[in-house]
């Protein structure tokens, strides 16, 4: 059965930085282009960071650019979110998702039901 499996979620103080994993079992990522979201309470999911299956280009979402960064060790089979400068507005469950059909604007600007794999999330809560 394929699988996304989200780690590394933590709490941690304002301005710290913390590393999330998306492990895949069954399904290779190099097939897949590769997108992290989030969902913070109160809001909608909202798409930050995608990998390309094809060149490892990245695709960025405002909130995050500058502060984030996606990779991918293909080695392990795992996709990793490299977060920095977090703030109280970081606070969310974060969702890996693989999706073996779409480009990265269309995975992070389209529908949520597009994607072909979820993960179940990992929370991240920043707090003093």
């Amino acid at each position: 059965q394929a699988r996304l499996v989200e780690s590394g979620g933590a709490l941690v103080q304002p301005g710290g930085s913390l590393r999330l994993s998306c492990a895949a079992s069954v399904l290779a990522l190099d097939a897949y282009a590769v997108a992290w979201f989030r969902q913070a309470p109160g809001k909608d999911r909202e798409g930050i960071l995608c990998i390309s299956k094809h060149d490892d280009s990245t695709t960025y979402g405002d909130s995050v650019k500058g502060r984030f960064t996606i990779s991918r060790d293909l080695a392990k089979n795992t996709v990793y979110l490299q977060m920095s400068t977090l703030n109280f507005a970081d606070t969310a469950v974060y969702y890996c998702a693989a999706d073996g059909g779409r480009e990265c604007d269309e995975i992070l600007r389209g529908s949520l039901y597009g994607t072909d794999f979820w993960g179940k999330g990992t929370p991240v809560t920043v707090s003093a």
